[in-house]
């Protein structure tokens, strides 16, 4: 049987398609390159390299925001994320909205993984939470898709954090929805109540305090046109394999 996820990650004529940026003219084709010869060289579905729990480190740094500090945010904070509801919507046949709790009792995935900052600096942290595509699968993610946008609670000035991914890192299977870092729920600093994880990529890929996900065709809408805060902002690359 041929499934839509069997062509993302087995199918040539679609990832082609997921590997072409055309629909997002501000993207340099540097960036296609790169992610090209990286999914080429480790393989679409090859995983970040995971670790021991006692080789996690002792001190995990906060990177970028360490607090919204919104009257929204502060509010679902002080109750301890109970009223807080991901959203998920877009090109999806069935627009979702999850508790945390919810989410919580999803099937879950745990990994150790490092996790490594433009700015220089690297970690190890134990992550755990559903896969992006557990999420995806249950909303019905719609054939005309090929990027997933995260929209988040911290802001920059008055402009919402923002990030993307496409398909082919969306279903995979070290991509979570990440409600616990270390064996304890999220720490405000580290994006509570969830961020993502997608383990392939450099840190500020990695949004935290997601509030809704996103199923786009294209990502010439999004933002600036490039996908993400710091693409459009500071001109990182969209693609940040590593």
């Amino acid at each position: 049987m041929i499934t839509r996820r069997g062509l993302i990650l087995g199918g040539a004529s679609l990832l082609a398609g997921c590997d072409s940026l055309t629909d997002s003219p501000g993207l340099m084709r540097a960036e296609d390159a790169h992610r090209f010869l990286q999914r080429s060289v480790t393989g679409r579905a090859a995983l970040a390299r995971e670790f021991r729990t006692d080789q996690r480190s002792p001190l995990f740094r906060v990177n970028g925001t360490g607090n919204p500090d919104t009257p929204e945010y502060n509010a679902l904070a002080a109750n301890r994320f109970a009223d807080w509801r991901l959203v998920v919507d877009g090109l999806v046949a069935r627009p979702l909205r999850l508790s945390l709790a919810q989410l919580r009792s999803m099937p879950q995935r745990a990994q150790v993984t490092r996790h490594d900052c433009v700015e220089g600096w690297s970690a190890i942290g134990k992550w755990q939470g559903p896969r992006l595509e557990t999420l995806l699968d249950l909303a019905g993610i719609r054939d005309d898709a090929r990027y997933i946008v995260f929209h988040c609670a911290d802001r920059f000035g008055t402009t919402p954090y923002y990030e993307s991914i496409d398909l082919i890192d969306a279903f995979h299977p070290q991509t979570i929805l990440a409600w616990a870092m270390n064996d304890a729920p999220l720490s405000v600093g580290h994006g509570a109540p969830v961020r993502l994880r997608v383990e392939r990529q450099l840190g500020y890929k990695h949004a935290k305090y997601v509030m809704r996900v996103e199923a786009v065709a294209s990502l010439a809408s999004v933002g600036g046109g490039r996908g993400g805060y710091w693409e459009d902002s500071n001109g990182y690359e969209w693609y940040a394999g590593i």
